[in-house]
């Protein structure tokens, strides 16, 4: 069998022109645009690339979107002194901090004092709480992505086996918790799991999120599963690959996502989408 292959890029471009349908109407009836402000401390190559493309497409999109970017040497009290002063800053909706953070600073204190109702990310206690309980809360962007892209396929994970493997605060434990909500049968594992090969055998749905190049073998996988690839490594060679030996699932696989233009564009889009959502919100007094 041959996998479909399932493009992130054209579904989020589909779910961008919704939002910006929705930026325009708030504009009309606020007079200002939702506002996203991102955080950028220090000259992280690749967090420069992830700035600029949210950069741009707030900008696409219909958002106020400016960067605060900071020198890598910036204190502890001078990043959270800024991030007080978005927070008061009534024009703002949303706030990202973009990890990783240089190692003199503490991410979890940063992330903690972030307004709940500006956090775009999803990662402060206030809305990680919001998830947990399965109250209506500002979701992780990537996890809320890989949802779009399952609904997109017609993939309904109710009393279906989903396996993801990672237990990172971003992808692994908010993605493990909404396919809960959904009603799958989630496991969830991680570089300290035994026999993980059978455990990706059983799998109706695989999430990869582990941070390791081609880790999960095409072969391994249930014939027919979904698999959702969040990985990005670039190898020796220059090439970027996912969490999941492409090549071979894309043999046993029933949809499979490629990287890139896969989750990544439905990432950036969430972003949006949560920018507008905690607008609204917010406008409506919470």
């Amino acid at each position: 069998m041959s996998a479909t292959i399932i493009s992130g890029k054209d579904l989020a471009e589909s779910l961008r022109e919704r939002v910006r349908e929705r930026a325009a109407r708030f504009l009309e009836q606020h007079g200002r645009k939702p506002g996203l402000h991102v955080v950028l401390v220090g000259d992280d190559p690749a967090s420069q690339v992830y700035v600029r493309n949210k950069e741009r497409a707030a900008e696409r999109d219909g958002l106020e979107g400016k960067v605060h970017r900071l020198p890598a040497d910036t204190s502890m009290e001078a990043v959270l002194a800024k991030i007080d002063e978005l927070n008061r800053d009534d024009s703002i909706d949303g706030i990202l901090v973009q990890l990783p953070l240089p190692k003199h600073l503490d991410e979890q204190k940063v992330i903690d004092a972030i307004d709940p109702m500006k956090d775009v990310d999803g990662l402060t206690p206030l809305s990680a709480g919001f998830l947990v309980t399965g109250r209506e809360g500002l979701r992780p962007c990537t996890p809320s992505g890989c949802m779009h892209i399952l609904r997109s396929i017609g993939f309904d994970p109710a009393g279906r086996r989903a396996l993801v493997v990672g237990r990172s605060i971003l992808v692994g434990k908010p993605i493990a918790l909404m396919l809960l909500e959904a009603n799958a049968t989630v496991t969830v594992a991680h570089s300290r799991t035994k026999d993980l090969e059978a455990r990706v055998a059983e799998a109706d749905l695989v999430v990869a999120a582990v941070g390791r190049p081609e880790f999960i073998r095409g072969e391994w996988l249930k014939e027919g599963a979904v698999v959702i690839d969040v990985g990005i490594n670039r190898l020796e060679d220059g090439r970027l690959v996912g969490d999941v030996d492409f090549e071979g699932a894309k043999e046993r696989a029933g949809a499979v996502t490629p990287v890139p233009g896969g989750v990544g564009p439905m990432t950036i889009a969430c972003l949006i989408e949560n920018t507008v959502i905690a607008a609204e919100r917010r406008s409506a007094g919470g």
